[in-house]
This record gives structure tokens, sequence and C-alpha cells, in this order.
């Protein structure tokens, strides 16, 4: 069993919602963690836990001792000895202080670069901290760094300025993202425009071409690792595997129910944590199999599928059929997308809805 925390503290980049605004106020900060430690308590049924995910939003803008009260929270999960934990950090959060305190409670680290291009820095309204970067990079073990592509006059230049960055720091794990106009971002507000389908394309192309020449290996559709460095955690949403969501705004999927908390910090802080419910038909969970186990390089195991269903991968219609078109492949083990379609896979699972 997987859990997802969300902590609803926002980076700068989400600095003009209103929302985060509010939340930035520690009244509200310790009312929030009192809520989230009440929610864990109520629901989380002591399984087993391989993988704890402590993110969404921003929570390493605690204050320390925020952070020592929200881990003694999470003292109450039953943690695996190996369980993967991962908590996401920002570069201009990070302390040498905060650093050595995650280095005794975690042993994976996310960090949102985004980019090393000061200009664009600045329109994300963001800051980075180089030292703070390399002190993290060399203390942790297990880092992964995200990438984001795509920005406005962005040249394949620009970007690969910003993966030799990165590469220099020699982290396990990076992610990859194109640009998506948020609402409530400074980026949407400013009306930006980001590249044209074309440009987007020829960077991923050159990102994927990069990072396999430094020994990096594309196990999903954005996500890159050293070998043996796969995230755990993302691997159980791409399994179709179960997992909890704690906090505002969480999402979660336990006994083939998927739920989502409300957003309202108004009603979480109430004790009316989840918003809606929905359990999942047969025909739904195979569906949803097909949309996250297809975005994996390695695709769907045809053994492990019909461990789980009872039925015959190869045997699905809509299978059948993009197979013969070559939109599919199979080896002996797994179902896969076609590498030469992976960047317009979009079209291919659409299929599955």
């Amino acid at each position: 069993m997987s859990i997802y925390i969300h902590i609803p503290f926002c980076s700068s980049i989400c600095s003009y919602c209103d929302f985060c605004k509010i939340l930035k106020n520690e009244k509200y900060i310790d009312e929030y963690l009192d809520t989230l430690e009440k929610e864990i308590k109520s629901n989380y049924k002591g399984e087993k836990i391989h993988t704890l995910y402590i993110g969404g939003g921003t929570p390493s803008s605690l204050s320390l001792m925020q952070l020592k009260k929200l881990f003694n929270i999470l003292k109450r999960f039953n943690l695996d000895k190996n369980c993967e934990i991962t908590f996401e950090t920002n570069s201009e959060d990070l302390t040498k202080e905060k650093i050595a305190f995650l280095k005794k409670h975690i042993n994976r680290l996310s960090i949102g670069i985004q980019t090393f291009d000061e200009n664009i820095i600045k329109k994300l309204n963001r800051k980075l901290n180089i030292e703070n970067l390399k002190l993290a990079c060399q203390t942790f073990d297990n880092v992964n760094i995200d990438l984001m592509y795509g920005f406005k006059n962005q040249t394949l230049k620009d970007l690969k300025t910003d993966l030799n960055e990165i590469i220099k720091l020699n982290p396990k794990h990076i992610s990859t993202y194109c640009l998506i106009l948020e609402p409530h971002t400074k980026l949407y507000i400013d009306n930006y425009k980001p590249l044209d389908d074309d440009k987007e394309r020829e960077m991923y192309d050159f990102i994927t071409k990069t990072l396999k020449e430094n020994h990096y290996v594309r196990y999903e559709l954005s996500n890159f690792s050293k070998e043996g460095y796969e995230s755990k955690h993302n691997l159980t949403y791409w399994n179709n595997e179960h997992y909890y969501g704690f906090g505002l705004g969480a999402s979660g999927y336990v006994d083939n129910v998927r739920y989502e908390n409300t957003k309202s910090l108004n009603e979480y802080l109430k004790g009316n944590y989840i918003l809606e419910k929905n359990e999942l038909s047969l025909e739904e969970t195979i569906q949803n199999e097909f949309i996250l186990g297809l975005r994996k390089i390695k695709g769907i195991n045809k053994e492990n599928f019909y461990k789980k269903y009872k039925i015959n991968i190869k045997e699905l219609p809509k299978v059948k059929t993009l197979l013969n078109e070559k939109l599919l492949l199979e080896d002996n083990t797994n179902i896969y997308i076609n590498p030469k379609y992976l960047y317009t896979s979009n079209e291919i699972l659409l299929n599955f809805i």
C-alpha cells in the first residue's frame, strides 16, 4: 500500500492564488496539520506502507518546527523497512538545518527546479538557490529533479543548458514536464504564450536523446532514471494499484473506490474530508489499467493482467485492433505503445475511454 500526503502550501509559482495566501497564515497551518492528523486517525487502517509521498503543494515551505510536527503525525504509519519516502521541495525553501532534518526522516528528495534560465525564473515569480541545490544533491543518494520546457521563445540551446546543469548535479531521477498554463499562476494571468506543438515535439525528442546518452532510462512517458531508481511511488499509480490520499485536495484509491478530498479549507477543517467517491466497475478498472499502464515504456505485463482480471489481454477487441495497426507492440512479457508513437500516445489511449 502507498500513501500520498498533500501539503497545499504553494511555492511562489502560485503566489497569485488567494487560497495559498491564506494558507501562509501560521494559524491556518497549525489547524491544517491538526486536521490532517485527525483524518489519518479516522481513515488509515494500519496496512504496511511501501511508499510514502509528501508533496503536492510545497511542504518545504513549512518551518522547521512545523516540519517536526508533520513528521510526528506521520509516525502513525506502519512503514515497511524499505519504504520509499519522498519529500517535495524547492531549492529556495531549503536550509542546512532543513536538509539535516530531512536526512533523518526521508530517503528520496524531489526538487522542483523547472529551469536555470534567470529570465524565465523571474517570469515564474520564483527563485533558485544553487548552493542549497548542490548541498541537497550531495546529501541525498536518491534525488529527483523536475525540468520544465516549452517556454515562449525557448530554444534548443536554452534547453541544452538546462539539461547540462541538471546532469552535472547527477540526480538519480529526472521528471520532465511541458509547460501547461494553469489558472491562478502568474504566467496564466500574464497571458503567456507557450511554444507551438512542433517545437515542443523537437524539445521532447532532444530531451530523450540527451538523457539516454547520459545513462538515464526512460521508463515512463516523461520520467527518466538511473538503473534501479525508478519512482516506486509513481509506479503505484501507473500500475493501477491502491493508495491512500490524505490532506486538502488529495485523491486516493482504496478498496476499488477512487475518491477526492474537498478543496474547501473550511470544510476540511470541519472534518468533512471527502468530497466525492466513485466505486469503479470492472470496465472502468480495466480502462484505467490501460490509460495508466501504457504510460510505462514497458507497458502492461500480460501475465499480471490475466491474474488481475482473468482475461487474456490480447483477446480484447481494441487491443487486437491496435496490435494489427502496429500502434501497440508486444514481446514475450508485455504489451506496449510502439516507440514511434510515444509522443502522440494520448491519441492511442483515447481508444480505451
